[in-house]
């Protein structure tokens, strides 16, 4: 049994992520954790709401709301929305908690004495028509380096540079619109990148060769291009304050951490609240501290690979302490809505409360894993959906089990019937379900998800493959034990299906193994003798036949959801 320590990328607290957020880290990092729980390893999966910086400040101005207030709200919105999606996390976290900002202040103190901070004068962007000065994020103008108009002052989210806003062609207030701008000087705390360039290449040397390629190569790219000092404060009210005991002058002016700086730290601030809930059982540094037992795998999409995979490892190691570092980056490319981008503004995809509102969660989860944007970047439209939802789900699996459940309800009633000794084929199909197990676990312990939904559907097709050849339907006729032998089989299938389904589709699982009333089911996975035997549900086991688990998707139901959420571009 190993210890592995599972985190997914914070989602900002400002509004209710969609699809591609979804897929691009809180839902693999969701399947890993399950199957690794599985499989009898000890789990820990955190995550949390991202809450600092001027568009929480903002969004909470125009609600009206104390900015505090309108994070406690959203997180918990967000929240319930995540449970709805049956993420399982060990903790859900935010990064505006005590326990973040205790360890964010530690790290700058620690990076200080080290000779990683240092205090410097900079010219910023002062918006007059706003009275203040403007972070990064909202200074927005045409990128330098690809030409995209709405870059933001600190990255192009369309080339993924990062940029400072004085970078900016046309530089604007993102706030107002106004280009009346001026740049005025302030003191802000600096990350001496720089000095940690050649660890931080040696460390990236060491790690990231067995990465996926889109994250060691944006790492890579970064360390040629050189680590520059960064500026790890801002003008805002709201953020981890800057302790006065080290930078009295800063702290006085009201100085805060910049949201990509305390950001990272909550992920062990989270832990450490996880831990404080029940310190008696919880040990939090276990986790992050001189942790060399622990496996470190983050999740999350390409624009955030380069913070995780160079700057905070650099903060880590300037801090000059043992503090866990990621062994494995999984990061995903973009998933699109009919190749453009998902848009509130313009109501075109889907968000995941407006998701849930229309299908079960099982549904999403299946079809965005299996079509997972790991080598390129992958478009949902509605047509793929409904056809991989109807095909795999509906027709595969679900027939499946309704099929099998109610032939032998209505011919060999409640319990599950023996008939007579396996044979050939029940010998045969137990073959190649060990082999198609050993794919599926193979690919999930390489984390390549879209090849692992792949093997998972081969082995609910074996199942239907099994049930044509022996046809129970005609066997009743004729010879009626072999045909409770063939339904038997395929029960067993079912229970197979209903364990090693359940990192992709949990509360389908949790339907078809509560079909079965055996007195001791608490088996967690299904070894290869297991696979092959096919005889974990005994013969006598008392069954019921579960509702529909999924309703295939109509044409009718299509129109509506092209209605709402937007089709195909005109």
């Amino acid at each position: 049994m190993a210890r592995h320590l599972i985190t997914s990328a914070l989602p900002y607290i400002n509004g209710i992520k969609h699809l591609g957020n979804m897929v691009g880290s809180m839902l693999p990092a969701d399947v890993y954790s399950r199957y690794l729980r599985q499989r009898g390893h000890d789990v820990l999966y955190i995550c949390a709401t991202d809450e600092h910086g001027t568009p929480a400040e903002l969004a909470a101005k125009e609600q009206g709301l104390p900015v505090a207030e309108f994070c406690g709200q959203a997180h918990d919105v967000q929240k319930a929305v995540y449970d709805g999606f049956g993420l399982a996390f060990d903790h859900f976290g935010r990064s505006s908690s005590a326990q973040n900002a205790e360890l964010t202040q530690h790290f700058a103190r620690r990076l200080n004495e080290n000779g990683f901070i240092e205090e410097r004068a900079i010219r910023q962007v002062y918006s007059p028509a706003d009275g203040r000065f403007l972070p990064d994020r909202y200074v927005e103008g045409t990128c330098p380096h690809c030409g995209y108009d709405k870059a933001r002052g600190d990255q192009c989210e369309n080339c993924t540079r990062v940029l400072d806003p004085t970078d900016l062609i046309n530089p604007r207030s993102a706030i107002s619109g106004s280009t009346d701008l001026e740049v005025r000087e302030t003191k802000h705390l600096f990350l001496l990148q720089s000095k940690l360039q050649v660890e931080v290449e040696e460390w990236i040397a060491r790690t990231a060769g067995e990465w996926p390629q889109l994250a060691s190569s944006i790492a890579r790219k970064w360390l040629t291009e050189g680590l520059h000092d960064r500026a790890i404060t801002r003008d805002l009210d709201w953020g981890v304050p800057v302790p006065a005991d080290t930078w009295p002058e800063l702290a006085a002016e009201g100085k805060v951490f910049y949201v990509w700086f305390d950001a990272p730290i909550e992920y062990i601030g989270s832990t450490k609240e996880w831990s404080d809930q029940n310190p008696a059982d919880r040990d939090w540094k276990s986790w992050w501290y001189e942790a060399d037992d622990v496996r470190y795998t983050q999740f999350m999409a390409k624009d955030n690979v380069p913070f995780h995979s160079v700057m905070f490892p650099a903060t880590e190691m300037g801090v000059r302490e043992p503090w866990k570092k990621v062994d494995y980056l999984k990061s995903f490319n973009w998933l699109t809505y009919y190749g453009g981008k998902f848009s509130t503004s313009q109501k075109r995809g889907i968000f995941t409360d407006a998701a849930l509102e229309i299908l079960p969660a099982d549904y999403w989860r299946y079809f965005l894993i299996a079509n997972a944007p790991e080598s390129d970047d992958s478009s949902f439209t509605w047509e793929h959906f409904s056809a991989t939802v109807n095909k795999d789900l509906a027709d595969t699996l679900g027939n499946f089990v309704n099929r099998v459940l109610s032939f032998s309800r209505k011919r060999f009633g409640d319990d599950v019937p023996a008939g007579t000794e396996a044979g050939e084929a029940e010998a045969k199909l137990g073959t190649e379900i060990a082999a198609l197990l050993a794919e599926y676990e193979a690919q999930m312990e390489a984390l390549q998800f879209r090849k692992a939904a792949s093997a998972l559907r081969a082995l609910w097709s074996a199942g239907n493959s099994y049930l044509e050849e022996k046809a129970p339907w005609l066997e009743i006729k004729t010879d009626p034990e072999a045909a409770a032998l063939t339904l038997r089989t395929a029960m067993n299938l079912i229970h197979l299906y209903a364990v090693v389904s359940e990192p992709f589709i949990p509360a389908s699982s949790k339907a078809m193994r509560g079909a079965f009333a055996l007195a001791d089911d608490t088996a967690t996975w299904v070894t290869a003798e297991q696979a092959k035997a096919l005889d974990t549900v005994p013969a006598g086991t008392a069954f019921t036949v579960p509702p529909v688990l999924f309703a295939k998707i109509t044409e009718e139901d299509l129109e509506s959801y092209r209605e709402r959420f937007g089709g195909a571009p005109e």
